[in-house]
């Protein structure tokens, strides 16, 4: 494959990553059926850290050229079977759009926890536990631990094992969740208090999972998920007067 041409240090650091992929797939240097280059790989040629690999990966996913297979690697897909759902790019001042959305990730992620409390294995709970240790770290220091925040729901997803989940969620990552935690970032200092909820939200569906609990599992996804969209119109709002 073409070495990429060096970044310019005012561009996002995903988005070239993502062209250049969309391209090598478009081209058909990477040909339906093949595997991605590894994370290191791509972390190597791009100079950039697993996160961003992993975000421009995601877009991939979202657009439906790519899949992962668990323990295998990421594949491009085949043409005719490129997933056909999308969503319209959504816009934080829609409050309508912004709640039909809501709406769907309540169901996918209390769908999600409920399963995550039957099939979790003690190395997703380690991930879990991980991720949330990681957001509490965030908060100490007074970070905003967006990465954290991903990590942590991902894994409860990762947890439910079923791969279309997966999927899913990615590409709904795309399209919400960073709306979500840019309104956050917004005024998170301003709301501090609602930042210190948050992570108790989190904790209760720890909780839940790790006692293997999917009706509580399911319970506190749902009123974490609700909270978020009443938080959301707080966030919009922005610094209290």
């Amino acid at each position: 494959m073409d070495q990429p041409h060096t970044l310019s240090p005012t561009q996002s650091l995903t988005t070239p990553i993502a062209a250049w992929l969309k391209d090598e797939i478009e081209q058909q240097r990477l040909t339906p059926g093949s595997k991605l280059p590894s994370e290191k790989q791509l972390c190597e040629q791009f100079s950039v850290s697993r996160s961003v690999i992993r975000e421009a990966v995601s877009q991939l996913k979202s657009e439906g050229l790519v899949s992962a297979q668990q323990g295998r690697g990421v594949f491009v897909n085949e043409r005719g079977s490129r997933q056909s759902f999308r969503l319209d790019p959504t816009r934080l001042d829609d409050e309508e759009d912004v709640g039909y959305v809501i709406e769907l990730l309540i169901a996918i992620e209390v769908a999600a926890a409920r399963l995550a409390a039957l099939r979790h294995t003690l190395d997703d709970l380690k991930k879990i536990k991980r991720a949330l240790v990681g957001m509490e770290y965030a908060i100490v220091h007074e970070q905003l631990g967006d990465a954290e925040d991903y990590a942590f729901h991902q894994a409860i997803v990762d947890a439910a094992h079923n791969p279309h989940f997966i999927t899913l969620n990615e590409y709904l990552e795309q399209h919400i969740r960073r709306l979500i935690r840019k309104a956050r970032s917004n005024t998170a200092q301003q709301h501090q208090g609602l930042v210190e909820c948050v992570q108790e939200e989190h904790h209760a569906i720890v909780r839940a999972i790790e006692a293997r609990d999917p009706d509580a599992a399911a319970s506190a996804a749902e009123a974490h998920l609700r909270n978020a969209a009443q938080r959301l119109s707080t966030y919009m709002a922005g610094p209290p007067q």
